[in-house]
């Protein structure tokens, strides 16, 4: 009974010391401080976000037909996470005639009436708005709750993402245009400059495919850092890497060159299926000794060379019938929270729109249900509650 109470009190701790971080304001912007992110009082500042989508075919924050825009705000703030990363496509601030869609006429063109239908309970305001005047409107939302937001910029045409073979992996491929991926970039940055609660900006999410190598890394990310840093200099820069950005290990010999430095991060993403069937069909204990090996030698040493690591995304899938995932899943959380590392968790959907053809398309490694409005998995939020503030 003792053990028992001491147990219920300690939870009860935790919980008071999570809700003081997460009720606490941080002074913005945000910058690095060697391995660490700090805001402008020098005080560490810990990255948990989770994903949320608008590059898919929509181009659509998922979920608005589903609940109101303030309501998914602030339940990500309920749910422990202090930012989200937003995903968007660069034809949503290149392509004038996809902006200025409305998101009604967008909804129309795929025949989505059910969603409309949505959109006219939870968020009616929406509709007449503009694809991109709409993506402002989340980022406000967020804002307004006082949630970080980071740009991810997650493709370059509107849809599904990603696979070696879809031209649109690496600077050069048929879809992905540097010159093109530069603009929108700064046009982006530009148009979020005066809002302080964006406070970082990824340029390209999963570099891959056959063209990819580092020597145009180099020459074009050190580009992209520059021209998002020039147009606004708040932000963080954070940078991914080869192969589905689990390759940073090029870095180790020869490190960016740009000409500002304190606000420099770089991400690496790591699933359960990145490594196979190794967690199914090995010993845990041992597979996660030796994916943990490699992920600091790909891009953990980072941390030593004095540049913040970001786990942009990692996931399981929250039904909990995947022995894969579940094992990945103990030592993921063991690696975040060893190394106090900053994340971001794939996803808060908890349905999509429309996805690779499928209308409706239920997402189990949403955090949210397929309605939007309850936590798929409770035990999973306790589980990560551990790693959302910073030790």
């Amino acid at each position: 009974m003792g053990e028992k109470r001491m147990n219920t009190h300690l939870l009860q701790l935790i919980f008071c010391l999570l809700s003081l971080y997460l009720c606490a304001t941080h002074a913005l912007p945000l910058s690095t401080k060697s391995r660490w992110i700090v805001d402008e009082k020098g005080q560490r500042v810990k990255l948990a976000c989770v994903n949320w989508v608008t590059h898919t075919e929509l181009v659509v924050a998922e979920g608005l037909s589903k609940q109101p825009i303030d309501y998914i705000s602030n339940k990500i703030k309920q749910m422990g996470f202090n930012c989200v990363r937003l995903t968007w496509p660069i034809y949503l601030v290149t392509n004038d005639s996809l902006a200025s869609l409305s998101v009604k006429q967008s909804f129309v063109n795929h025949n989505l009436t059910n969603d409309i239908r949505g959109f006219e309970v939870n968020n009616p305001t929406f509709l007449d708005l503009s694809l991109i005047s709409a993506f402002q409107a989340v980022v406000t939302s967020l804002s307004n709750n006082n949630v970080m937001v980071i740009l991810d910029n997650h493709i370059t045409i509107p849809g599904w993402c990603c696979s070696r073979t879809d031209g649109d992996g690496f600077f050069g491929d048929t879809y992905f245009n540097p010159d093109l991926w530069i603009q929108g970039l700064t046009k982006m940055a530009t148009l979020f400059k005066d809002n302080s609660n964006v406070v970082g900006m990824s340029l390209r999410n999963e570099l891959r495919g056959p063209k990819e190598n580092a020597n145009d890394w180099y020459r074009y990310m050190q580009k992209g850092a520059e021209v998002v840093h020039g147009a606004n200099p708040n932000v963080l820069v954070i940078l991914s890497g080869l192969n589905f950005d689990k390759d940073l290990s090029f870095l180790r010999t020869k490190p960016v060159t740009l000409s500002f430095q304190s606000k420099i991060v770089f991400e690496v993403h790591w699933y359960a299926f990145s490594d196979g069937s190794a967690w199914k069909d090995g010993n845990p204990d041992e597979v996660c000794r030796r994916v943990v090996a490699n992920y600091m030698r790909m891009s953990g040493f980072l941390l030593d060379q004095g540049y913040p690591l970001f786990v942009s995304e990692w996931g399981v899938d929250l039904r909990g019938t995947d022995i894969n995932g579940n094992r990945y899943l103990n030592c993921i959380l063991t690696w975040l929270k060893e190394h106090e590392l900053d994340w971001a968790l794939w996803t808060l959907v908890g349905s999509h729109y429309l996805r690779e053809g499928v209308v409706g398309m239920v997402e189990y490694y949403g955090v949210l249900d397929s309605d939007w409005r309850n936590v798929r998995n409770s035990s999973f939020l306790d589980r990560i509650s551990a790693i959302q503030p910073p030790l």
